[in-house]
């Protein structure tokens, strides 16, 4: 073997080879690993990115370009899998900035939920944290590691108090057991017209619907963008103000099978003349159209609404909130064109096909009732459970 010592010695005598050695070193590299006839290198000659042939068509497979190290994920729904990271051909830790497939197709919201292991998202704009709505969350039976939720909170006096409540007991849930964890939670501040704008009293009244259910769509769609992933199957729109539902309301609900389901939102109050607690009718947003409310709609000019449950404007319409029997089935159906948003599962490729919550007059219909009709367009069933009762929390004129 020649020593290190020899190799000086001739160097020495011979100091052109001081030039001559990194030079070919440097054009041996270039030759070796960057010029490349068959498959040159994008940005080396100019060459224009649409000629250019990328790693995994040159192997054909996905690869990190020019090494053969990582191979790309492929997620697939046929095997289930603990972390969503993985699949069956990835055993290796996968690095930062992989390529991620989600074959839609494969994608099912059945009526076996639970048993499919298929991802819920539960959506919830919220302008004030009620203890016992979250209580109620916790206490639900679907496993949380298929459950995620999403919060969008105005930009308000009220809406940071709400935060500051949801960020404590957010933090202890998720600090806690990991199987007790919720799989991800999403909480977004308000950056359209603020829903948060009128006192209890008020916002009910006729003369503020537009303008408030408008501000709750833009609220409804920015939640619903944000956090719908290629992951999951189902949506469960739960108003903040829901405070008792089942403990299995999800597999209940799913268990229908429906595209859009909604469940008949009643409120406990105390019934002062008969000195004891009582229930009544709350969301009169679940409706079926009537040849009444046609007539006002074909009548109206094309910048106005209707808004179910006043007397100002008399639809007639079936409201599925009158259709409670404590005798029937919990599992009695009936057929909707109009949905409220206070506990109303939808499938997720209803709103993946463009179903979303128009902030506009759609058919003289907005927000929620206007998602109904566009899911209809769609030619989706909108369907309610007038015995399946959901609760909502009792207001005071305050």
């Amino acid at each position: 073997m020649v020593s290190f010592a020899l190799i000086s010695y001739k160097l020495r005598k011979n100091p052109f080879l001081l030039v001559i050695l990194p030079i070919i070193s440097i054009l041996a590299v270039f030759l070796i690993f960057i010029r490349n006839g068959e498959h040159p290198m994008l940005g080396i000659e100019n060459l224009s990115i649409s000629n250019h042939k990328w790693a995994h068509e040159v192997e054909n497979t996905w690869y990190f370009p020019f090494t053969n190290k990582f191979k790309m994920p492929k997620y697939s729904y046929k095997r289930k899998q603990s972390n969503w990271l993985f699949n069956d051909h990835v055993d290796d830790i996968i690095p930062e900035g992989h390529i991620a497939h989600y074959d839609l197709n494969k994608l099912r919201s059945t009526a076996y939920a639970a048993v499919n292991k298929e991802r819920v998202l539960i959506l919830t704009p919220m302008q004030t944290f009620h203890k016992q709505y979250w209580e109620n969350l916790l206490q639900l039976t679907y496993p949380r590691e298929l459950i995620e939720l999403g919060f969008i909170i105005p930009r308000t006096k009220t809406g940071e108090n709400a935060l500051k409540e949801l960020e404590i007991a957010i933090k202890k849930v998720q600090s806690d057991k990991k199987n007790q964890r919720f799989a991800k939670i999403t909480i977004l501040r308000q950056d359209s017209q603020s829903f948060d704008q009128l006192a209890e009293k008020d916002r009910h009244s006729i003369l503020v619907q537009k303008e408030r259910r408008a501000a709750m769509a833009l609220a409804r769609n920015e939640l619903l963008f944000s956090t719908l992933g290629p992951h999951t199957a189902w949506v469960l729109w739960l108003d903040a103000d829901i405070i008792e539902t089942p403990p299995t309301v999800i597999q209940d609900m799913t268990s229908h099978d429906k595209s859009v389901l909604a469940a008949n939102v009643y409120q406990k109050y105390f019934d002062n003349d008969e000195k004891k607690m009582a229930i009544r009718p709350y969301d009169f947003n679940n409706w079926r159209e009537s040849d009444i409310g046609l007539e006002i709609a074909a009548n109206m000019d094309e910048n106005e609404i209707i808004v179910e449950g006043y007397s100002e404007i008399a639809t007639y319409r079936p409201l599925m909130a009158h259709f409670y029997n404590a005798d029937g089935q919990v599992t009695d159906e009936m057929e909707l064109d109009g949905v409220g948003g206070g506990c109303t599962l939808v499938k997720a490729d209803v709103h993946r096909d463009g179903a979303m919550f128009p902030n506009f007059p759609f058919y003289h219909l907005i927000e929620t009732e206007g998602f109904a009709k566009m899911a209809k367009r769609l030619n989706y069933g909108v369907f309610g459970l007038p015995n399946y009762l959901v609760y909502h929390i009792e207001e005071f004129n305050t």
